[in-house]
């Protein structure tokens, strides 16, 4: 059995110790925001914080890792009021999503250490793979993170994803004429 913090949270897994940390944390422990993109540490969607270090949660292991502190995406905010999570939201990094958990668990930790970092360190320190190329807002975003966090810059609170529960319930208008392809649609 393997002992460490998650999100505060002291977890024992019971698994294989060399199970790769990114599926205890997706698998055994529901903490799904780390993706998996290449399995080998390249793309960065797998990033958490394990003692303070940006780590490709799929390069290593629950048994490598004994004893440590990790945060994920879900630790850093549940309810999406970090100011990472604020200041992507309002310069709008956001596109398709894959690679955001990554990408803001890494500016956590180069924010923790430096609240005023320039922009070729970011360039630097940021280093997750982007197909939709939002790195020109990504630099801003997290500029305008750290001016939050050094008490310079309020970031409004952003919208909150999520459907609605009665949006969820509405009766979606049927595509074809009753009786004109219900088969095909799987409608009886």
């Amino acid at each position: 059995m393997t002992r460490f913090t998650v999100n505060n949270q002291p977890v024992e897994y019971r698994l294989d110790p060399a199970t790769p940390l990114l599926w205890a944390l997706r698998d055994a422990s529901n903490l799904t925001g780390a993706k998996y993109g290449c399995g080998t540490g390249h793309c960065g969607a797998c990033i958490v914080d394990v003692d303070g270090a940006a780590v490709a949660s799929c390069r290593v292991t629950i048994g490598e890792i004994e004893g440590s502190y990790v945060t994920t995406i879900e630790g850093l905010s549940r309810e999406r009021s970090h100011p990472l999570q604020l200041a992507f939201i309002a310069e709008g990094v956001v596109q398709c999503g894959y690679c955001i958990s990554g990408m803001i668990m890494q500016a956590s930790v180069l924010l923790r250490k430096n609240s005023n970092p320039s922009e070729a360190q970011i360039r630097e320190a940021i280093t997750v793979l982007c197909r939709c190329g939002v790195y020109p807002r990504l630099v801003e975003a997290i500029g305008r993170a750290g001016r939050a966090l050094r008490g310079e810059e309020v970031i409004p609170a952003g919208f909150r994803p999520g459907i609605d529960p009665a949006d969820a319930a509405r009766q979606v208008p049927a595509l074809v004429a009753p009786g004109v392809g219900a088969r095909a649609t799987g409608g009886r």
